[in-house]
């Protein structure tokens, strides 16, 4: 909600070479200076905005931009609180418990051509996405899979590597802490877990 994107987006790739890859939450937060886009599908929730609303209004600038977009199946996993994602979208998370439906989602996010599945817990979620869920899904689908919300540590983001995590998604640790040591320790953990 705030108009600081295409300045961090553009400072970002003034410091580094590599892709910058944003994951909007709306068609209003798209840039022009990203290299791609996560297209999220909201396929764990039943809102129509979420799901393909937002995408019908934001496929023209994306064109327009001649941003890559990767279509991603986001999945609400419950948090352990109220989420951002949770209110905004008002989704009903999958229980953490329920492996089985949160491994029926990933394969249905598959099934549709999906390029990743993303299982997520929500921006600022007191707990994260539980390694059992992680691994019984990963187990099921050849997609990569994508796991954020609530990794708070370099040591859980590690865990959820081994559990079979492609991608690790941080966010709140990381812009609270300000320290570039955090992110070194985050990279470490990560790539060697």
């Amino acid at each position: 909600m705030s108009d600081r994107l295409e300045p961090v987006i553009q400072r970002i790739k003034k410091l580094s070479d590599l892709p910058v890859i944003i994951s909007p939450g709306a068609s209003s937060h798209l840039s022009r200076y990203a290299d791609a886009v996560l297209f999220l599908s909201l396929i764990s929730g039943r809102n129509p905005d979420f799901l393909i609303g937002e995408h019908v209004k934001a496929a023209p600038i994306i064109r327009k931009y001649g941003i890559e977009a990767i279509p991603t199946g986001y999945i609400l996993i419950e948090g352990g609180s109220c989420t951002s994602v949770q209110f905004m979208s008002a989704t009903l998370p999958i229980p953490r418990d329920k492996l089985d439906i949160a491994i029926a989602h990933a394969m249905a996010a598959e099934l549709l051509g999906m390029k990743m599945a993303y299982l997520e817990c929500g921006s600022g979620s007191l707990l994260s996405v539980p390694d059992e869920m992680i691994s019984a899904v990963k187990a099921e689908i050849s997609i990569p899979l994508i796991v954020g919300g609530g990794i708070v540590d370099p040591s859980v983001a590690a865990a959820k590597v081994r559990a079979g995590a492609d991608f690790v998604v941080t966010g709140n640790v990381l812009e609270r802490a300000n320290s570039t040591v955090l992110v070194y320790e985050f990279a470490e953990a990560i790539h060697n877990p």
